[in-house]
C-alpha cells in the first residue's frame, strides 16, 4: 500500500477522521507495520496494551473467553483493534489472533500522544468526540437499568 493509501483507510476510522492529513501522515510513516501468518496471535488477553492496530489487510478473530471454542467476534480491513489502548494502559480484554494471512499497522500510545502534542486542534476535536461517545454509552446503561 502507498501512504495516501494508508492515509485515506485511516481517515476512514471515526477516532482519527478528524485528525487532518498531516496528523495522519504522521500515523500513517510512523506506526509499525505488522505481518502475521494463519493462526499468529497480535496479543493475548490479559496482556497489558500498549497501542492499538489498524486491521489493512486480512481478518482477525477477537476471542474474548479463550476456552476453544469460535471466536465471538472476526473483524476485517479498516478496523481500529484496541482504540481504548491508545488512551489508557488497560488490560486486553480479548485474545487477538489471524484467520488468514494479515496486515496491521500498530499505533502505539506514545505516537498517538504525540499526535495530540503535536496538532491541538485535532487533539480538541478528539477529546469531544470521545466525550460523546462516552456520554452516548453511559445513556444507554442508564436506559438498560431502568429496563
Amino acid at each position: 500500500m502507498t501512504l495516501e493509501q494508508d492515509i485515506r483507510r485511516l481517515s476512514a476510522i471515526p477516532l482519527f477522521a478528524d485528525l487532518g492529513a498531516e496528523a495522519l501522515r504522521l500515523i500513517a510513516f510512523s506506526g509499525e507495520t505488522r505481518i502475521f501468518r494463519t493462526g499468529d496471535v497480535l496479543f493475548r488477553r490479559g496482556e497489558l496494551a500498549d497501542g492499538g492496530f489498524v486491521l489493512l489487510v486480512g481478518s482477525i478473530a477477537l476471542d474474548p473467553v479463550g476456552d476453544g471454542r469460535p471466536a465471538r467476534q472476526v473483524v476485517g480491513p479498516g478496523t481500529l483493534i484496541g482504540e481504548r489502548a491508545l488512551i489508557s494502559a488497560l488490560p486486553r480484554p480479548t485474545t487477538a489472533i489471524a484467520r488468514e494471512p494479515s496486515t496491521v499497522l500498530k499505533i502505539t500510545r506514545r505516537l498517538f500522544y504525540r499526535i495530540l502534542n503535536e496538532f491541538p486542534g485535532s487533539a480538541d476535536r478528539v477529546r469531544r468526540n470521545l466525550a460523546r461517545d462516552l456520554n452516548e454509552r453511559l445513556a444507554d446503561l442508564k436506559i438498560g437499568d431502568r429496563q
